[in-house]
């Protein structure tokens, strides 16, 4: 199925203040339009081995679009036209999250699994944000323990800690100081203004997953004359950007976990774990014990307590977390793994796998470069104390025992630059579209919620049950599916908010499949 590639693409700094001064709201939204003109895309067909109809372009765009006539940087973009242009509405961009995801074969992705009265509506058209992939791309030379933020507390360790975060700051400061403060979420909203204006389109529609939802939001609050029919999935609420969204994964892996006891309690005479749902969470919380004193071999792979609480993700999928748990526990007892288990696919599971770097990146750490700049570069308001991070992961361990500590631990935001720009108040009316599952583990149903909190006027359709990051087009049986699309076909918002309950058995489905991107990746940053 068509709809499988679109999963993997959901996925994945010293303390000097700017001189540089802050545009009004209205100079910064003008600035594409009045100052900078883009240019024309010049087309041609991205790859002899794809489709014809899937082209690609480079657009210049500013650095600094309060410098119009100053340092410019690469916009990769790409195309796939309506296939009936009689009936054509206008243009689709689309984001499939991160920050640091790269957009480029969305189109192509997106072009055989949308329905057909939507898609006839659209040219879909793809980019790679400023500072990813093919757009001018960004590098911090870190290496794969650098990569790697999910850090325990521990007061021992937390030397360390801070000696990683600081470290990670001054080498991105270093290797790409000069293009940081302008990878930000604000001048990526302008970069799409630009697309739009290079495309002679009065207004664009919009499609974004995760880091995407925040994006289009931006874009809606800087540009509200220029959204049309936008389609925020799986929601980054805009209060909590972007410590508060990192904790939130932590408060909200709780219920979640108390959901998969349950679960798992239900069906024990298949697993073992235990009959109830304590005694489903003492065998989980057994084992983290035993992995703390002495890792856990399965099939030379070590797993420690800590690998084991930094799945959390995998909680919100008790069809996947279940047998992983039981692997983990036959490996820890001497046994061997149940029947349709290796220890590669359970390795899989409990790390998140790896995904494929896309095709053309420069350095394995590109998305994670991308991913600092943007989330330490679009608010001031992380923590610049390291006491401060230090009470609120020991606190938090205790509070949210599954990953609170790695949530609240030191990031490299603490020794970050000072953002050039203040964050985007959500004050100005959007007619959008939110869309989320109830159980989504990087942009859980609260910070959904507080996505649609936000934008006043929005509509907001919740899959009742459903799992899953990225809700259409990601998951076919989603009940949100038809309700999306009815908007994107006719630009009408549901008269109220919907709520649909997924058919039954879809969550399992779901879940036994390989997910789109609700595992962290302990050798990256999560991503939203």
């Amino acid at each position: 199925m068509r709809h499988k590639r679109l999963a993997p693409l959901l996925a994945t700094a010293g303390l000097l203040a700017t001189s540089l001064p802050l545009l009004t709201a209205t100079q910064v939204s003008a600035a594409p339009a009045a100052e900078y003109r883009p240019q024309k895309p010049a087309w041609h067909r991205c790859s002899p081995d794809q489709p014809a109809s899937y082209e690609c372009a480079t657009l210049k765009v500013p650095l600094d679009y309060r410098r119009p006539g100053g340092r410019m940087i690469d916009l990769a973009i790409s195309r796939m036209k309506s296939p009936d242009q009689a009936k054509r509405h206008g243009v689709m961009l689309l984001n499939p999250g991160g920050p640091g995801g790269s957009g480029l074969g969305l189109p192509l992705a997106v072009d055989g699994i949308m329905p057909g009265n939507v898609r006839e509506g659209y040219d879909l058209i793809g980019f790679d944000p400023r500072g990813v992939g093919a757009s001018s791309p960004i590098t911090c030379e870190l290496n794969d323990a650098e990569q790697n933020f999910d850090r325990a507390y521990r007061p021992e360790s937390f030397p360390a800690d801070v000696a990683w975060a600081r470290t990670v700051a001054e080498k991105c400061r270093e290797k790409a100081g000069a293009v940081l403060p302008y990878i930000t979420t604000r001048n990526t909203a302008r970069d799409m203004d630009a697309i739009r204006a290079a495309l002679g389109e009065r207004k664009v529609s919009y499609l974004g997953y995760s880091y995407g939802t925040y994006l289009g939001a931006v874009y809606s609050q800087m540009f509200p004359e220029r959204t049309d029919r936008f389609v925020l999935d799986s929601g980054v609420d805009p209060q909590r950007i972007w410590r508060g969204m990192i904790q939130v994964w932590a408060t909200e892996a709780e219920p979640a976990f108390q959901r998969w006891t349950r679960w798992a309690a239900e069906r024990s005479a298949d697993n073992g774990l235990g009959d109830t749902p304590k005694a489903v969470s003492d065998t989980f919380w057994g084992l983290v014990a035993r992995a703390d004193r002495e890792p856990v071999d399965l099939d030379g792979q070590k797993i420690t307590g800590d690998a084991l609480r930094s799945a959390r993700g995998l909680f919100f999928y008790p069809a996947q977390a279940t047998p992983l748990i039981v692997a983990v526990k036959a490996a820890a007892e001497g046994k061997p793994l149940p029947a349709g288990m290796t220890a590669a696919e359970a390795g899989k599971l409990l790390s998140g796998g790896q995904p494929a770097r896309p095709a053309g990146e420069p350095a394995p750490d590109n998305g994670t470069a991308v991913f600092w700049a943007v989330v330490c570069g679009d608010t001031g308001s992380w923590p610049r104390y390291t006491e401060q991070y230090e009470r609120d992961a020991a606190k938090d361990k205790a509070r949210y025992p599954l990953y609170g500590d790695f949530a609240s631990n030191i990031k490299p935001c603490a020794f970050w630059d000072r953002p050039v720009e203040a964050a985007t108040p959500m004050r100005t009316r959007a007619n959008v579209l939110t869309v989320q599952n109830e159980w989504d583990s990087q942009t859980p149903l609260t910070s959904g919620q507080g996505l649609h909190r936000a934008l006043k006027g929005s509509r907001m359709v919740l899959a009742a049950g459903g799992e899953g990051h990225g809700v259409y087009l990601a998951d076919p049986t989603s009940c949100a599916n038809a309700p999306v699309s009815a908007y994107l076909a006719t630009g009408r918002l549901p008269a109220e908010d919907v709520t649909c309950t997924n058919p039954s058995g879809g969550a399992e489905r779901r879940a036994s499949a390989a997910p789109a991107g609700p595992l962290p990746f302990p050798a990256g940053p999560h991503r939203f």
